[in-house]
């Protein structure tokens, strides 16, 4: 080696010495301001048709489904949504903010006698009393008799009355926005989803796609939510956000519609949090809203 080489290996030597040292020295909350603030993941793709279980499709497509149901299928894409958050025969599922139960019935016919479905309603302003209608006799069919009604305000310490670490899944289609929107307790809620869940656990949230930086400011005018503001509202209770899917983009949506005048066409994301099991094992009972 020559002369010049050793000096520039010294060099580089002391250079990593340096750097090392230094950041030894950067205290704990200032190194924790370089990660960022929510985890970021890229979208997957649709799952092709024939990727799709047949338990699903075969769900999706039992006669005796209600026609109102069936009508919204197009553009709601179930079979991309249960594919997506891996709902299969034998689990436990709560559908938070169920609504009428378009969810509820799709749930319980994949998740079958094996599984259980918590179908979870806050009380029904005056307005609304025809959804509630609607839900209420939706759980008389028989193909939902392994439903369980929950009617809990979101605010109550047991909305979600199941044990610590047994449901397999959590999800709100659509209504995240309105329990901003409605002041509703989301705190208390997604702390009782987060304990719920079983370590691995999946809480799956689909909602219509406000613009970029309106965060929570169009809920009740355009019923929209912006979804970094979602993710991060969701990852303060422990959340990861370990998944997303482009299946219900629509890109010639600018996202200043009011979603009820484009029912099944607006941009909505999909994505899934994860109760990561090695935070799991680190939490108690002391989380705030349990």
């Amino acid at each position: 080696m020559t002369m010049r080489m050793r000096i520039g290996a010294c060099r580089l030597v002391i250079s990593t010495i340096v750097a090392l040292v230094a950041f030894a020295w950067i205290s704990p909350p200032a190194r924790a301001q370089v990660a960022p603030v929510a985890a970021r993941v890229a979208e997957s793709a649709p799952i092709p048709a024939a990727q799709i279980p047949k338990v699903i499709t075969d769900a999706i497509n039992s006669p005796d489904r209600p026609a109102a149901d069936k009508a919204l299928d197009a553009g709601r894409r179930p079979d991309q949504m249960m594919a997506f958050y891996g709902i299969k025969p034998g689990m436990k599922i709560a559908d938070i903010f169920a609504g009428g139960g378009y969810m509820t019935e799709l749930y319980a016919r994949i998740v079958g006698s094996t599984g259980t479905v918590y179908s979870q309603n806050g009380p029904f302003p005056e307005q609304f009393k025809k959804s509630e209608d609607t839900w209420n006799q939706r759980l008389k069919e028989p193909a939902l008799s392994n439903v369980v009604k929950v009617s809990k305000p979101f605010d109550a310490p047991d909305v979600l009355p199941v044990p610590p670490d047994s449901l397999d899944a959590a999800i709100i289609h659509l209504n995240y926005h309105d329990m901003v929107g409605f002041k509703l307790n989301r705190e208390n809620v997604n702390a009782a989803v987060y304990k719920a869940l079983k370590p691995g656990g999946i809480y799956g949230i689909v909602d219509h796609s406000a613009q970029p930086g309106t965060n929570d400011t169009v809920t009740t005018t355009l019923h929209r939510i912006d979804e970094k503001f979602l993710i991060k509202d969701v990852e303060k209770a422990g959340f990861r956000l370990s998944g997303a899917s482009s299946a219900l983009r629509h890109p010639e949506d600018d996202r200043t519609w009011v979603v009820f005048k484009h029912l099944g066409q607006t941009d909505r994301f999909m994505l899934k949090f994860t109760k990561a099991p090695a935070i799991a094992a680190g939490r108690n009972s002391s989380r705030p809203g349990q």
